[in-house]
């Protein structure tokens, strides 16, 4: 079968000289389209599917990009992956092929993917305490059992990706999709259940004020979220691209501010929500009372929470859930003020409305009663073989207007 492989040499492809870094970057990824061979039952318990609809993921666009940066060589998480690589966990797929031992799946069906490669899909039993407790994302087994070290599909040289013509997957990590739900709303499943989870976890007070960093897919899923389940909590976006911020506006932000430059964004904020501005020696203004009492980062860059705990209140809650490289930065604010930094890894079992289940299910429930509707996020697709067209619209996003991508294989 024909797959976008990570770890390969790379294709020849000429830039221009003034293009931008990461439209470089692409042109020296180790990626490539090839033949590789079609995935196989890796256990009784496991199928096969044909993905329809793969979502380019952030932390996809940016290995393919090489934009996590060179501060990044001593990543931790580099222990919890093997190579080459087929990525693509964000995946709308038909069931072709369902092992003798699987249940709850047949084939024809439509699914979405819960791409976490925990102790069920490993064959690991019994299992450990975190999968008992529905926090698959936090298993304990991500480089046991019979499969390569990986912590969810497509970083796994084993779990290949939706990025190929077949997909293979466990039957635990497959939701089936209702035929009233099209394949533009299911492909966000899993970046909603990324946000659920950082909300739900992490929820704003009644009446609160939350400032949502980033408008890409994870906020602008985390901005549907809280004015679906939390109408009475006031929302500020920061947004990058026009594109963005249009989408944050029609979601129903109360304020979508731009995040340059940052002393503005600042004044802003504390006009919006009030508190005082405390003006040090040099550098950038801290709010004393604060305005704002949760930041959802989902961009997770040194600037960006700079101005986070700047703008929180006493004992807020900064959440990080976007994913980049390290740097230094200036966090007095956070001890001063003492906020709680907190880490949002990905989703599993979540409490919604005081039903706990899997986010995956909380999403095609919401979408089903007509509560979450996220299909103006779906700006451009492209064939697999158009790949390099895809990573580039994210590359140039100011050009492009992309807000989410997606390879279709319909």
């Amino acid at each position: 079968m024909r797959a976008l492989v990570y770890g390969v040499p790379p294709e020849s492809h000429d830039v221009a000289a003034d293009a931008g870094e990461l439209v470089q970057n692409l042109a020296r990824t180790p990626t490539a389209l090839r033949e590789v061979p079609e995935p196989v039952l890796l256990r009784d318990d496991w199928v096969v599917t044909r993905p329809r609809l793969t979502g380019i993921c952030g932390s996809d666009s940016k290995q393919i990009l090489l934009d996590f940066g060179a501060d990044d060589a001593d990543n931790a998480l580099a222990a919890f992956c093997s190579f080459p690589q087929v990525m693509g966990h964000e995946v709308v797929a038909d069931v072709v092929e369902v092992g003798p031992e699987a249940t709850g799946i047949e084939v024809g069906q439509r699914v979405v993917l819960n791409p976490w490669l925990s102790c069920g899909p490993r064959g690991i039993h019994p299992q450990c305490p975190a999968c008992d407790n529905g926090d698959y994302s936090l298993c304990w087994s991500f480089t046991d059992g019979d499969i390569k070290p990986g912590i969810h599909t497509g970083v796994s040289a084993d779990v290949t990706g939706g990025y190929a013509e077949l997909m293979p997957a466990h039957d635990s990590m497959l939701f089936p999709v209702p035929d009233s739900v099209p394949d533009e709303m299911a492909v966000f499943a899993d970046p909603f259940s990324v946000s659920l989870h950082a909300i739900t976890r992490h929820p704003p007070a009644r009446l609160g004020r939350v400032l949502v960093y980033g408008a890409g897919s994870l906020g602008l899923c985390a901005v549907a979220i809280l004015r679906a389940l939390y109408p009475d909590v006031a929302v500020a976006v920061v947004a990058r691209f026009a594109a963005q911020a249009e989408l944050a506006k029609n979601f129903g932000a109360a304020k979508v501010l731009a995040h340059e430059p940052r002393l503005a964004l600042i004044e802003e904020l504390i006009a919006w929500g009030g508190g005082r501005l405390r003006q040090p020696l040099m550098g950038l203004p801290m709010a004393y009372p604060g305005a704002v009492d949760v930041v959802y980062d989902t961009v997770g860059k040194p600037e960006t929470f700079e101005v986070g705990v700047r703008v929180l209140r006493a004992r807020g809650t900064l959440v990080k859930a976007g994913v980049h490289a390290p740097g230094r930065w200036e966090w007095s604010p956070l001890y001063f003020k003492e906020i709680s930094w907190v880490g949002s890894n990905a989703f599993g079992i979540e409490e919604v409305d005081g039903v706990r289940k899997h986010a995956i299910a909380h999403y095609l429930d919401l979408v089903t009663d007509g509560r979450i509707d996220l299909r103006p996020m779906l700006t451009h697709t492209f064939r697999l073989a158009q790949w390099r067209d895809a990573f580039l619209a994210i590359a140039d996003q100011g050009r492009s207007g992309a807000v989410k991508v997606a390879i279709d294989q319909r």
